[in-house]
């Protein structure tokens, strides 16, 4: 049962555990956010209002109602400094309005619910909403030549390889005797600039007869942003890996599925 914000505003205490009471669920997956990460600098008291009280909110309900919980935080806890990738027990460093929002939520989370799975992701994309991929395709048709950040690195994560690794989550968390709760990360396997990113959906695109624009590597600093981006997104998997047996999915996988999906009617992430 996926519930939309007016189906239970996460800000709402009664709201939340009224939706618990309705649909009577067995354990909790909390993808709500304040994801606007530029606009957060200007309206931190909202961020804070949905990703740290709202998130704090669903952990205490589920808490109260016995339900394992599944927190979506992000990379952004980290400051982006490191060189190899983030392990979930490396130390945050949040840099701006949003980060610090959704570090404050990990904490909330992990205070009100022992049985408690956050998980990190990082440059999600898919066929729906407003992601890279999608903006991509669409500044693609328009222009003929794009400049892409080339001094950023992570891994792009497709929506439905994302949620696939949730699922496996949720059924193991389910049973009674599963005591590994606390932090996870999942990015899909492979780690790319945004440029080469870039590259590769224009590479799908192509076979669609979309057209290709001209891809120009440019430096963070010639797209300045609100809010400070991590030059370093790389997560590392491996305790996920070895906890629930979930494999990270390849890059090119993700970015041809997602393609199929929007440009040649087929079914992808």
């Amino acid at each position: 049962m996926a519930l939309t914000h007016a189906g239970a505003d996460i800000c709402d205490a009664v709201a939340v555990e009224s939706a618990f009471a309705r649909h009577r669920p067995t354990a909790i997956v909390n993808a709500a956010a304040y994801t606007a990460v530029d606009k957060a600098e200007s309206e931190p008291k909202r961020a804070f209002q949905v990703n740290r009280d709202g998130a704090t909110i669903v952990a205490a309900a589920a808490a109260k109602a016995k339900l394992p919980l599944i927190h979506l935080s992000t990379d952004y806890v980290f400051d982006g400094t490191a060189r190899e990738p983030y392990r979930e027990e490396d130390a945050v460093n949040p840099q701006g309005a949003y980060a610090r929002s959704k570090e404050a939520g990990e904490r909330g989370v992990r205070e009100a619910h022992d049985r408690h799975l956050i998980l990190r992701t990082a440059w999600v994309y898919g066929p729906f909403g407003t992601n890279f991929l999608r903006t991509m395709l669409q500044l693609g048709a328009e222009r003929d030549e794009l400049g892409i950040v080339d001094d950023q690195t992570g891994c792009p994560t497709a929506t439905g390889d994302l949620a696939a690794a949730i699922l496996i989550m949720v059924d193991q968390a389910e049973a009674a005797d599963f005591a590994d709760w606390g932090t996870y990360h999942y990015v899909d396997g492979d780690s790319v600039t945004w440029f080469g990113f870039a590259g590769m959906i224009f590479a799908e695109a192509a076979k669609f007869g979309h057209k290709v624009p001209r891809l120009r590597p440019i430096a963070t600093s010639d797209y300045p942003t609100a809010a400070p981006r991590p030059a370093y997104s790389v997560l590392s998997t491996a305790k996920l890996h070895r906890r629930f047996g979930i494999e990270p999915k390849p890059l090119r996988d993700g970015v041809a599925a997602t393609v199929q999906r929007l440009l040649g009617g087929g079914k992808g992430s």
